[in-house]
């Protein structure tokens, strides 16, 4: 227990200096309100991900988070509460939904899919649920962050990993993380450069920030995007998805270090792993409303809303 605290907080210390000279000054809000996105961070975004416009970014109501990847690129992050009309007359809480993407660079559509989504978010919030016999999403309280590893998108050539080499979703706490994580990458992965977990849990700065999303926001589900297999996976208790779309459940596996081993089967939050077909080309217009409206069908039917106190023991 107390190596864990004293590990976090070293690694709080690590991102304040180790990391320093790598920031620019631009990118960060200091403590103050968080800044709207803007063209500065846009222009490079969009012109890596796949059939998301300029105009899309900029609609996007994406804040800088405060916090900034090892480059010192802003990681961008929305809120959006629920709309009291939508789930005030049930007398509960509104069920939490944190939904991310890009945390591998290289997974170009899985950012992408999310800028949609958003789209969508903003066109729900403005005309209400107009569609028949679709899932509203303002039911629900969202935190969405669709660029999670910026530097490994605006690398010279996309990688999977971020600027220190570092596979995120490798980087996760999970137990055991120091005996079992590097023995896996050696071992399993034969030292494959692409799944390097780190020296240390929590080492980097973005999968820092995704777990004090995870410690502050206390999601009731996490949604986590990838590509390119072309299916569901979860982790934890509940009933998993049967299918998005055209995507349908097949469970792949735990890893040491893994956002879901973490989240699911550590912090018992359920994670959905929506692999996409191809990291490079999008789904059809069709298809992104068929994986979003299935999502919200499921988290309405399958998570319950629930006030939780962080989990110290």
């Amino acid at each position: 227990m107390h190596k864990f605290f004293s590990g976090c907080l070293l690694s709080l210390v690590c991102l304040f200096s180790a990391h320093a000279e790598n920031v620019k000054p631009s990118s960060l809000t200091g403590g103050k309100k968080p800044v709207a996105v803007t063209n500065q961070w846009c222009v490079p975004l969009v012109g890596r991900l796949p059939k998301i416009s300029l105009s899309q970014c900029q609609t996007s109501d994406l804040v800088a988070s405060g916090a900034v990847s090892r480059k010192g690129f802003p990681l961008l992050i929305r809120d959006v509460p629920a709309s009291a009309a939508e789930y005030g007359a049930a007398n509960r809480p509104a069920i939490k939904i944190l939904l991310i993407g890009g945390i591998h660079g290289d997974e170009k559509t899985a950012s992408a899919i999310v800028f949609k989504w958003l789209d969508k978010l903003n066109s729900t919030g403005k005309q209400g649920n107009t569609l028949s016999g679709t899932q509203s999403a303002n039911e629900f309280h969202w935190k969405i962050a669709p660029v999670v590893n910026p530097d490994g998108l605006l690398a010279a050539r996309s990688t999977r990993v971020n600027a220190g080499g570092v596979d995120l979703n490798r980087n996760f706490p999970t137990p055991n993380w120091l005996a079992e994580a590097p023995q896996y990458w050696r071992k399993k992965t034969q030292s494959d450069p692409r799944r390097f977990p780190g020296k240390a849990p929590l080492s980097e700065p973005e999968s820092r920030w995704v777990f004090n999303q995870m410690e502050s926001f206390q999601p009731d589900v996490i949604i986590s995007v990838h590509a390119p297999f072309g299916m569901l996976d979860f982790d934890g208790s509940g009933t998993p998805p049967s299918k998005f779309g055209r995507l349908m459940f097949n469970r792949v596996g735990v890893y040491p270090g893994s956002l879901g081993n973490y989240g699911g089967l550590h912090k018992d939050i359920p994670v959905v792993t929506i692999e996409l077909p191809n990291s490079q080309q999008m789904p059809s217009d069709a298809e992104v409303s068929r994986i979003w409206q299935d999502m919200l069908s499921w988290v309405q039917a399958n998570i319950s809303s629930q006030v939780k106190v962080a989990n110290l023991n």
